[in-house]
């Protein structure tokens, strides 16, 4: 705020500690002007805490709700024949699998062969036409530029390379992109010049994995089938046609005691988080959210939805009742042995409780709506945060226009300061002349 007094330094007065003395009870106002705005501030950074930890909740309460909570689990008796991953939409049954055939990818090699694949030209112009994209040389090719000019061409139905057969004997190999009949090509020849390069009867002709499930005929042009099972991706690896290999497609209740054990950490982190912050605010911390009725009006608001009877028609009505328990202390905890019980005859009773039914909410999709009006662009939390934005920015002007008068008064005070020294090294000057004098009369 300006720089310290100049001093003659004949005076044993500290003007510059009389003057950071007066700037420092001067700017007393200031302090506390910049104080306001930095816990208006430090507030609207906790309320994105909050909104970060009452958007987790939401989402983990959104996991709850849906006609089928429970996840799906496959198995094979067999994972080296057939491998299994269940998807949301699978359907609890079991599934016999007779692999007759599996899908194969076309391979066609050349017929000639060239003594080396990096030296030996085989063909020095000419075209070669794979399936429908044609590849024209523009010069002498050895195997190996070959292979790597149909490799570079714009997306082509096979892939080429160089395999040596023998000593000094290179064969080119073409080998169809994917498997399937569907995916079959043709070799169309006019390759001019070289050696020469020749193709004969296919290696592996494409075929299509040819499979029954439950009896019943599929067929597919990939041995990754997604469709012959509901909701299960079958991955085949071996065909036999006189093994049955059993597929079972169940209720995976596992997954859903991870998503209602994801939902109480997450309510319990929000409970921690407030109950932090109004241990703070008693602590006269200006900066804490505790005391702001937003937040005592989410957690009231949480309590009662938690706690509250739903109009289910089935044999849960209370949340309590599934596992999920309130504690002394506000918190939530699963009752796991309770909750199994709850599921011990399906998951209809609990998708009732959770999500509702007949235009009733259950408790997590009314918790869902609930917490939109906290969460979403225009809701409560985003606005509470604008608001002491917008606060904090007023407080800039002020500021400003404080710091611009602390200014002015310190460089008059550093201006009346310099005159009194002087004035008073001068008086001191004259004193020591007229001593002087004094002692020669």
């Amino acid at each position: 705020m300006g720089s310290p007094v100049t001093l003659s330094g004949f005076n044993s007065i500290d003007f510059n500690l009389i003057l950071t003395s007066i700037m420092t009870q001067e700017s007393q106002p200031l302090t506390a002007l910049q104080s306001r705005q930095s816990a208006l501030k430090s507030r609207a950074s906790t309320f994105d805490q909050l909104t970060s930890r009452v958007t987790a909740l939401q989402q983990a309460a959104a996991k709850l709700t849906g006609e089928s909570l429970a996840g799906f689990a496959a198995t094979s008796n067999d994972a080296t024949a057939i491998s299994v991953a269940a998807g949301a939409a699978a359907m609890p049954g079991r599934y016999d699998v007779v692999v007759s055939t599996l899908a194969r990818a076309q391979v066609t090699a050349s017929t000639t062969m060239a003594p080396d694949a990096d030296t030996t030209v085989v063909a020095s112009g000419g075209t070669i036409t794979i399936g429908d994209v044609t590849v024209t040389l523009s010069g002498a090719a050895t195997l190996r530029q070959l292979a790597d000019a149909i490799n570079q061409t714009s997306d082509p139905p096979a892939r080429a390379t160089v395999v040596q057969t023998g000593p000094s004997s290179y064969r080119l190999v073409l080998t169809a992109r994917d498997t399937g009949v569907e995916n079959a090509f043709t070799v169309t020849n006019n390759l001019t010049g070289g050696t020469g390069i020749t193709f004969g009867a296919n290696a592996v002709e494409a075929a299509d994995a040819a499979f029954t499930v439950n009896n019943i005929p599929v067929t597919s042009a990939s041995n990754v089938v997604e469709s012959a099972v509901p909701g299960v991706t079958l991955t085949l690896f071996r065909e036999d046609p006189a093994k049955t290999i059993a597929i079972d497609v169940a209720e995976d209740n596992a997954a859903l005691k991870t998503r209602i054990e994801t939902f109480v950490t997450a309510y319990n982190d929000l409970v921690k988080f407030a109950t932090d912050q109004t241990a703070a605010a008693g602590r006269g911390d200006q900066t804490s959210i505790g005391r702001d009725p937003l937040l005592r009006q989410l957690r009231n608001q949480l309590r009662s939805a938690l706690s509250s009877e739903y109009a289910t028609g089935g044999a849960l009505t209370a949340l309590a009742q599934a596992g999920v328990e309130l504690t002394r202390t506000g918190t939530l905890e699963l009752n796991t042995a309770r909750l199994d019980e709850a599921l011990a005859g399906g998951t209809a009773s609990l998708a009732a409780l959770f999500t509702g039914t007949d235009g009733n909410p259950g408790v997590f999709a009314g918790l869902d709506d609930l917490l939109d009006n906290y969460t979403q662009g225009d809701g409560l939390l985003p606005g509470a945060r604008r608001q002491l934005t917008e606060q904090a920015a007023r407080f800039d002007a002020q500021i400003a226009a404080m710091q611009d008068r602390l200014a002015l008064r310190r460089a008059a005070l550093q201006r009346e300061f310099i005159a009194a020294d002087q004035a008073m090294t001068m008086l001191k000057s004259q004193t020591n002349s007229l001593a002087q004098f004094g002692a020669q009369l």
